[in-house]
């Protein structure tokens, strides 16, 4: 087969705003506002200066979504995770690049620095969940006791009413 006969590379599928809104079921304004804030950037512009997006853009705008609606995330920490991971990519080429053990050493370090605050951001995390946890069953344990309360005088209600009939 000669390269006349090969198929055509494909390139990737960019979309518009509004078709990654409706994909990703945020706002147009949320992914401008991510844009904004620096937490994205799309892949390319049109001739007309229309945002585009691939598959990396919906795939990382699904990611900040999820951390922040099913996580509880803040935009801040969410930002700093994905500088953290951009900064894991870029250590581990460092890494490979180098031989020299004091570089190798630095780059450790810092790595090993972004690992110990992502701990600590999702330590945090649960300590405030397990905080909202312990409220909730206290406000159950509260309402309990105001059934208990109820049905105790229920119970009274009732046994002096048959006494009084007797």
């Amino acid at each position: 087969m000669s390269h006349l006969d090969a198929p055509p590379a494909t390139e990737p599928v960019l979309l518009r705003i509004n078709e990654v809104a409706a994909e990703t079921g945020l706002t147009t304004r949320t992914i401008r506002y991510y844009e904004e804030i620096g937490l994205l950037e799309p892949a390319a512009r049109s001739e007309g200066s229309y945002r585009l997006f691939d598959a990396d853009d919906l795939e990382r705008l699904r990611f900040i979504k999820g951390l922040r609606d099913d996580a509880g995330f803040s935009l801040a920490e969410i930002g700093q995770l994905l500088e953290d991971d951009l900064a894991r990519v870029r250590n581990r080429t460092r890494f490979r690049s180098t031989t020299d053990r004091a570089e190798r050493r630095a780059i450790l370090d810092d790595a090993l620095g972004r690992v110990d605050r992502q701990v600590a951001t999702l330590h945090t995390k649960i300590d405030r969940l397990e905080a909202m946890i312990a409220e909730a069953h206290a406000r159950r344990a509260h309402l309990e006791n105001h059934l208990a309360e109820l049905d105790s005088d229920r119970t009274t209600a009732a046994s002096s009413r048959e006494r009084g009939l007797r």
